[in-house]
Formats: C-alpha cells, structure tokens, sequence
C-alpha cells in the first residue's frame, strides 16, 4: 500500500456503517467464548504440550482475523482514491525583438571588453529572465537581417546571440533598417503585447528606410519600441580599420538621442541611455519590469482508486481465519 494517506478520499463512505457490526460480533463471541474455552480439543498428554500451546495462540487470533479482514473489505467497499493534483500553467506571453547595431563602433573600448561584448552579455541575462516569451534577434549594421525569428527555443537564440560579430554585415548604421526588420517580424504577430528593442551606439547614415518612417510603421502594427544608447560621455576608443589592421583612437561619442527619444515615443515605448555596462543591467532589467508576462493557472485532478490492496488482503485474513474455523477449530464452532 505505497501512497501518501494524505491524499486519499473514499468514494463511497457510507460502507464505513458496517464497522458498527464489530462491536456486536466481540459481545458474542465473548459471551461464546466462555463456553467453549475448555472445548480446544486438546489432549492431556504431557507430550502434546508443544501442539496445545500453539493451537490455544492461534485460537485467540481468530478473532483478530476476521475483525482485520471485515474492515479491510469494508474500507474496499468504501472505494478509497488517491488524489493527483498538477497545476497547469499557461501564459498570454509577449513577443520581442532584440535588434542589435553591428556597426564597426560597437567594438569602442568605453565598455569592457567592448560595447558589442557587454551587450551581449546583458541581452543573454535578459533573455534567461524572459522563458514564457516569444524572443527573436535582428542586427543591423549598412543593412538590416534577422539572425533568429521569435522563438521559445531559447538555448538556440542564445546560441545565436553568442555568435554575433563584426562583418557579418556590411558596416554601416542603418537604424531605420534594423527597426523595420524588427517590426516585419512582429506585424503577424498575435501575442499580447509585441515590442522591440533597439540597442545602437550611433546615428542613422545610410539604408533605404527612414528611422521615423519605421517608427511609423511599428506604430500601425502596435509595437512598442524601447531604444537604448549605449556609449560613455565625452571620449572613447573607437576602432579603425587600416588595411589589414585595427587601431583605436580617442573619438567622441555622438549618438543621435533626439532621434532615439522620437522613434520610443512615436511607438509608446522609452528611451534610455547606459553609459556603462551597470546602466544597461539597470536598463534591461526596468524594461524586464514594465513588460510583464501575465500567467493564468489551472488546476487539474486526478484520482485514481486504491482498493486492490484493502480487497486482496481482507479476503487473506478471512480465508485464514475461516479455513481455521473448519478445520483445526471445527468442534469448538459446530459444537
């Protein structure tokens, strides 16, 4: 009988009524009892003292047989079933794009080891706090590609993300690009809520699609944009390429905010500026608060019956305590 006790309901409890029958049955056979307590039929004889000792104890257990064998079947009779309670969640999940800037400048030394390496590294914790939603990745760079469409398969977005560098695409910052990749993946969408967030260190130089006109369009299709600056005040170590080098030089940094402020309140969402690698935590983790996944719960029962046990041994008692009643007390129950 291995389950949890705790657990364990009876279907029909009325049965439970017979057990009254138990006090009545201990009167008779007391009162029984008494006379047929000298007729064991059991020899003398100083050599049967060993088979009289045993056969007077199993005597006196014959009532113990029957009493444990009648509430055995009377508990099967009650039909008792064990409870299975699961807790069925389900989620009305959100549906997010991620697109990263690309650019040459994203490897500037500002950030530790650099921004593209932080920022990975940010969006990858990001992600991990998000396992109810639809996740997808797009970079952009001269030009706008989606490296993962939305996805609850989160191990191989995050492989995705972790394979990101510079070169994949043309170099290039084409906000506008990115920000309609990110949407065409969005616009037939049927989540709950469906937003991007644009991370970029710079300002709209090329690509076919104006920044503004992508707000447009992510607006009409209800995405929510959150745009994120990333680049210290003043100075930092930009790379350039010559030939078959990379140099730094000190650069300043110019991110194009007004744009990023109009593209985040066009499209309802916000603008934020992390000027190291602790602000843009702070930055996904106050994003991670405002968009909240909204769970419901179901819970589901199941029973299942566990009178087998009961049955099978209450018949066990009984068959013993009967076979005894008619074979090695038949005198004393017939007489």
């Amino acid at each position: 009988m291995m389950f949890n006790m705790s657990n364990i309901s009876f279907a029909n409890p009325l049965w439970f009524l017979l057990l009254l029958v138990i006090p009545l049955y201990v009167i008779l056979h007391w009162r029984k009892g008494k006379v047929n307590s000298i007729r064991l039929g059991i020899p003398e004889a100083v050599s049967d003292m060993t088979a009289m000792n045993w056969k007077r104890m199993l005597h006196k257990l014959m009532p113990f047989l029957f009493f444990t064998g009648f509430t055995l079947l009377t508990i099967a009779m009650a039909r008792p079933q064990e409870k299975f309670q699961k807790q069925k969640i389900t989620s009305e999940g959100i549906d997010i794009i991620i697109a990263l800037d690309l650019s040459l400048s994203m490897l500037a030394k500002d950030f530790n080891p650099d921004r593209l390496a932080v920022a990975k590294q940010v969006i990858s914790e990001f992600i991990k706090e998000r396992p109810s939603d639809r996740i997808g990745l797009t970079i952009f760079a001269g030009e706008g590609y989606t490296a993962s469409p939305p996805t609850l398969d989160h191990k191989v977005l995050q492989q995705f993300l972790q394979d990101l560098q510079f070169g994949l695409i043309k170099n290039g910052t084409a906000i506008g690009m990115g920000l309609s990749t990110s949407v065409n993946r969005l616009k037939d969408s049927k989540a709950r809520s469906k937003i991007v967030i644009l991370v970029t260190d710079g300002s709209n130089n090329t690509g076919m699609i104006d920044p503004l006109s992508a707000a447009d369009i992510a607006k009409t299709f209800g995405v929510k944009v959150y745009t994120i600056g990333v680049g210290t005040n003043g100075e930092a170590l930009f790379p350039q390429i010559i030939g078959n080098r990379t140099i730094y030089r000190k650069s300043l940094v110019e991110i194009d905010e007004d744009l990023l402020r109009k593209i985040a309140s066009e499209t309802g969402g916000q603008y934020f500026r992390a000027t190291d690698e602790a602000e843009l935590k702070s930055i996904y983790d106050t994003i991670n608060k405002l968009e909240k996944t909204e769970f419901d719960s179901t819970t589901l029962v199941r029973r299942e019956d566990r009178y087998f046990p009961f049955l099978w041994s209450g018949l066990l008692f009984l068959t013993i305590h009967f076979m005894g009643k008619f074979t090695l007390f038949r005198n004393i129950y017939t007489a």
